[in-house]
């Protein structure tokens, strides 16, 4: 008996094993699902983006893009918006130090780290829309590094860090002058 007891014993610990394991995977998903609708969590849904007028030079604010670039950046205070989906949506301004300007209106998502483009600026004050506006994961960089510093020091530097400003007045403040020390 003991013989055959010790033959079973690898089969009937993978059954205990297994059960345990589905028990505890349904439990955690029940007290997911639970949770999930005791707070109402909707999941998320972009808006969409309007995109705003071309931005004009009294307008723009200047900020540190980072220490290693020659290139002067600016975000345009009157794009500034914070949409239902709690998407931070400004116009970037690029001045190269070759003389080159470069125009984009973009949008942040704090919780995530993440920025999209929704549209780029021409010479003649006009839009074209992104060609593959998609969702893309702010790295922290050495160089080009504005649109982590936006993340970090300017749009994002809520309370909790990774929320979005409370709203476009606070972000101006930020831009004008600059984050706390």
């Amino acid at each position: 008996d003991e013989l055959r007891l010790m033959q079973r014993f690898p089969r009937l610990l993978v059954v205990a094993l297994v059960g345990g394991l589905l028990a505890g995977t349904v439990h955690a998903q029940w007290r997911d699902w639970d949770a999930d609708f005791d707070e109402d969590k909707k999941p998320w849904k972009e808006i969409e983006a309007r995109i705003p007028a071309y931005p004009k030079p009294e307008n723009l604010l200047p900020f540190e893009g980072g220490g290693a670039s020659p290139h002067r950046f600016f975000v345009d205070a009157q794009s500034l918006s914070i949409g239902e989906d709690e998407v931070v949506r400004y116009t970037l301004v690029i001045k190269t130090a070759g003389g080159a300007t470069n125009v984009s209106f973009e949008g942040i998502r704090c919780e995530q780290r993440q920025q999209k483009y929704y549209a780029t600026g021409r010479v003649d004050g006009t839009w074209v829309r992104a060609r593959n506006p998609q969702w893309r994961r702010i790295e922290p960089r050495e160089v080009n590094r504005h649109h982590n510093v936006l993340f970090q020091d300017y749009l994002c530097a809520g309370e909790r860090r990774r929320s979005t400003v409370k709203d476009v007045k606070e972000a101006v403040q930020l831009l004008k002058y600059g984050p706390p020390a």
